[in-house]
């Protein structure tokens, strides 16, 4: 039987590197898991809105090291860098107050993304936000993903929505797809993520599938 696997944990090692890179022995590891956990849990709550597309948490002896890709590092930098001291102090204080262990100082680094379209985070977070507006959720699929195709770089793209669409009684998904999404073949840049639509009724599930091509394709032969 087959397994429905992560498509990002599925290319680790082959075309995806991990999201936290450290390395520890024994109880420490469990602490670091436990500290990384905590800390995209926080600035995932804290950071809505901002169209973040990845959070990567690189530790060594002398420092921590959070990179947070979004394409708004405008507003989360600020006017003068207040917005970026901000948000250092308030992950400090959150370290402190979970009493979670942290290595050296702590550096925040904020990467733009040039083409957030081609993002799945970031497509999944512009869905969510049209939906919290009460947008019709058919028109949102559809509109989202035309402005994804649009891109020259993305080659298919997979829309899903579960819970109660419409304000329905019965909870149900939708689906939509345009292009392909070739889970299987390992080289496949597929980009994946998940996101919640928080209404007043319940929540309203999103998964983005974004196939931006093959990584090791060869050029010559198109």
């Amino acid at each position: 039987m087959s397994h429905t696997v992560h498509p990002f944990s599925h290319r680790l090692g082959i075309i995806r590197d991990w999201r936290s890179r450290w390395f520890a022995v024994g109880p420490k590891y469990r602490d670091f898991l436990t500290s990384d956990i905590s800390l995209r849990e926080y600035l995932a709550k804290k950071l809505r809105g901002f169209y973040v597309g990845s959070l990567d948490i690189e530790r060594g002896p002398k420092s921590t090291r959070i990179i947070i890709r979004t394409s708004r590092p405008g507003m989360i930098i600020g006017r003068g860098g207040d917005g970026i001291s901000k948000l250092r102090t308030d992950i400090l204080n959150e370290i402190k107050r979970l009493k979670l262990p942290m290595s050296g100082e702590l550096k925040l680094d904020i990467e733009e993304i040039r083409s957030p379209e081609s993002n799945a985070a970031v497509v999944a977070a512009m869905v969510a936000e049209s939906i919290e507006k009460r947008m019709p959720f058919r028109r949102v699929m559809k509109q989202t993903i035309d402005k994804v195709m649009a891109n020259r770089d993305v080659q298919g793209v997979k829309i899903y929505l579960g819970g109660r669409l419409g304000g329905a009684e019965m909870a149900r998904t939708e689906e939509l797809k345009k292009g392909r999404i070739p889970l299987q073949t390992f080289r496949a840049d597929v980009d994946f993520a998940r996101d919640k639509a928080h209404m007043t009724y319940g929540d309203i599930g999103i998964k983005v599938w974004i196939y931006r091509g093959e990584v090791f394709a060869d050029k010559s032969r198109k």
